[in-house]
Order: structure tokens, then C-alpha cells, then sequence
């Protein structure tokens, strides 16, 4: 098998977090909901523990974690669960950025379709949107601002202390899409400005399927959020269904291993990060976001003369690599994120997302850079 670089699409299941995921699996098996036999309470203590191991990582309460199937439910239940109270007090005005991932872009789209006036504010050159942009953007008709921790394509932190302070008046509702840097980068996400933020367990070492909202309050109550599918209660009513205990408990695991860790595992990421830029430094490799703000386990790279997905196919063997996000690699569109910082159409179709993790395997980066080298060669040819 290649070695495995897209861990930005999903990673690797730590090796704890497996073991403890097929123990719920296979033993404790029971149902939260029922509390009126050891396996119900035991069940129900085990998510409310996942609850306290989340809510630490931002310096939340846990009654603020609200359980979902992942970031995506999560980015549509801060959205659109925000439509009555929009209607209700005619606040109607909403802003996002041009970077943002598809799973916020298109629920602001539904809210376009809904009579609500969306603005996507654009982006630097570097990869970072512009909080001046967003506080000259802001009305006082604005019922939410939506905006990416950590882009997914390029790894670049957004600069969200900066945005907390022009929101400190505001009193927009402000959501936090954190699905690639909620473990990564911990400073950010604990400014208690931010009302909403949407994590994923299978970006932080977990299992797939299982991801939360996190929802601080106001004045001891939760963002006026409603539900987007109803039946049981579950989640004080924001999200109806049998909480999946073995994924609640993953992920919860997860997230305390990922605080826990956090030093050597950045340690881990760095080290191989200065061995693949120097690997890429022949090939003229130009780096797309700004270096100073891309956090370590990621680095998305434009390489002059080799078309992407012939790099893609080049390498498979070698290592698994990606060219934009995965829930638009199928539809072979190019980058709107690198489009949105103003990169040539040349620049994006030659660029490619090499992601890694502490888990990561060696890769021989000379074998890596030859392929690509050889791309180049036999296209010249």
C-alpha cells in the first residue's frame, strides 16, 4: 500500500481510540436513553465523559456539546437552525467567506432560496479573509457570521482572535466551521466570542460518522437554534436520535488524546514538513496560503509544468496524495478556494494537498520528487 498524505480528507483511527471504539461495539452495547439497567447508565456515563473530554478541548461546558454525524450536520444544523429566529426578527443579512468549505457555502445558498441576503466576503492572496472586510460587511440586520478555523485546501489558520474583538459589539450569532483545525490548533477556538463550532471525529484521529456542535450559551441559554429532524429529543431537542455510544465515546477519546499529545505530535508533523519542502524546493514548488499562518500537518503546493491529476496517478504507488477538497474530487472542478486568492487556472491545476499526521509512516521524498521530476521530462519530451 502507498503511504497514506490526504489526511486531510480523513485520518487515521489512533490505535486507543480503535480499541475502546470496538468495546462499546462488542460489550457495552447499551442505550443512553435507557437508564434503568447497568448497560443504560454505564452507556450514559460514557457520553457524558466524551461531553467533558470535547468541551476541554475549547473551554467549553459540556452541556454545550450537542452530538451529531459530523461537522457537515453540524455546519447545517448552526446555519439553517437559525432561519425562524431570522424570520422572527427580521434579521435576514448573513456573511460567510470565499474559502469556506461546501458544507457551509451550500446551506447559505438554501439560505439565499429562503429570502435571506447572503454575502461572501473575499480573501487575500495569503489565504486569510479580511476582518476589516467582514466588519465593514456587517449591518445591524446581521443574524450570523460563518467563517472557516483552518482551510482544508491550504492548512491556513484564519485570523479569528482578530475577528472576536470587531464582534465583541455585534451581536450576530458567530459560527466556527473548526472540522480541520479543532485539535490541531487549540488558541483560537477558546475565545468565548465564538457562539458555534463544528468538529468531526474522523479529522482528529476518531471514527467516521460521529461529530458535535458546540453551542455556547448566552446568558445561560443556547443559540436559538432549531432542529432539523425531529423524533425523541435527543440533545436537548436539537438533534432526535439514538446517540451512537461506541462513536460518541471515539471521539471523546480522540479529542482528550489530542490535547494530550499535542506537543510531539506537532513536533512529529514540522519534522516532516521540512523534508518534503526541501524534497519540492527543485521543482520550483510555489506554495499556495501564506507560510506563516499554515499549521504543520498540511501544505498545499503548485508544481510548474506538472498537471495534477497526472501527479496524482504518477504517485500512487509511492504515496496518496489529493488536489482539493474530498467532497469535490469527483466532480473534477477546480479549487474555489484557490481561486478565491487569485491564482492562475495554470497555478491551481498544478497544484497538489500533501497532508500527514504523527502516525504517518517515513516516505522516501527522493523517490517522491524523481516521479515527479520524470513528469515534467516526459512532458517536455
Amino acid at each position: 500500500m502507498p503511504i497514506y498524505l490526504d489526511c486531510n480528507a480523513t485520518t487515521p483511527v489512533e490505535p486507543g481510540v480503535a480499541t475502546l471504539v470496538k468495546r462499546f461495539l462488542e460489550k457495552d452495547f447499551g442505550n443512553p436513553a435507557s437508564p434503568i439497567h447497568d448497560y443504560g447508565v454505564f452507556a450514559r456515563a460514557a457520553v457524558d465523559h466524551a461531553r467533558k473530554q470535547i468541551a476541554r478541548v475549547v473551554d467549553a461546558r459540556p452541556d454545550e456539546v450537542i452530538f451529531t454525524s459530523g461537522a457537515t450536520e453540524s455546519n447545517n444544523l448552526a446555519i439553517l437552525g437559525l432561519v425562524e429566529e431570522g424570520m422572527r426578527s427580521w434579521r435576514r443579512h448573513v456573511i460567510t467567506t470565499a474559502i469556506e468549505h461546501k458544507a457551509v457555502l451550500e446551506p447559505c445558498m438554501e439560505l439565499e432560496r429562503l429570502g435571506f441576503e447572503v454575502e461572501v466576503v473575499p480573501v487575500r492572496p495569503d489565504g486569510r479573509f479580511d476582518p476589516e472586510r467582514i466588519a465593514a460587511a456587517l449591518r445591524p440586520d446581521t443574524l450570523l457570521v460563518s467563517t472557516m478555523q483552518v482551510n482544508n485546501e491550504t492548512g491556513v489558520l484564519q485570523p479569528l482572535t482578530d475577528l472576536a474583538g470587531i464582534l465583541a459589539d455585534h451581536d450576530a450569532w458567530w459560527h466556527v466551521d473548526a472540522a480541520q483545525g479543532f485539535g490541531k490548533e487549540f488558541a483560537s477556538l477558546r475565545h468565548d466570542r465564538i457562539d458555534m463550532i463544528s468538529i468531526s471525529g474522523h479529522k482528529i484521529y476518531g471514527p467516521k460518522g460521529v461529530g458535535a456542535l458546540i453551542a455556547r450559551k448566552r446568558g445561560q441559554k443556547l443559540p436559538p437554534l432549531r432542529p432539523l429532524m425531529y423524533g425523541g429529543g435527543q440533545e436537548q431537542g436539537l438533534r432526535a436520535g439514538t446517540l451512537p455510544v461506541l462513536l460518541i465515546a471515539g471521539l471523546g477519546e480522540a479529542a482528550k488524546l489530542a490535547l494530550r499529545h499535542q506537543v510531539e505530535r506537532r513536533e512529529k508533523c514540522l519534522a516532516m514538513r521540512g523534508e518534503i519542502i526541501a524534497a519540492l524546493a527543485s521543482l520550483g514548488a510555489q506554495q499556495n496560503g501564506a507560510e506563516a499562518y499554515t499549521l504543520p500537518h498540511v501544505i498545499n503546493v503548485s508544481l510548474p509544468g506538472i498537471d495534477a491529476d497526472r501527479a496524482i496517478n504518477a504517485l500512487k504507488q509511492v504515496v496518496a496524495v489529493s488536489s482539493t477538497s474530498a467532497c469535490t474530487s469527483h466532480t473534477k472542478e477546480p479549487s474555489h478556494v484557490l481561486l478565491a486568492m487569485g491564482c492562475s487556472s495554470e497555478r491551481v491545476e498544478t497544484s497538489l494537498r500533501f497532508s500527514w499526521c504523527h502516525l504517518t509512516e517515513d516516505v522516501d521524498w527522493d523517490e517522491v520528487s524523481g516521479i515527479l521530476a520524470n513528469l515534467r521530462t516526459s512532458k517536455g519530451a
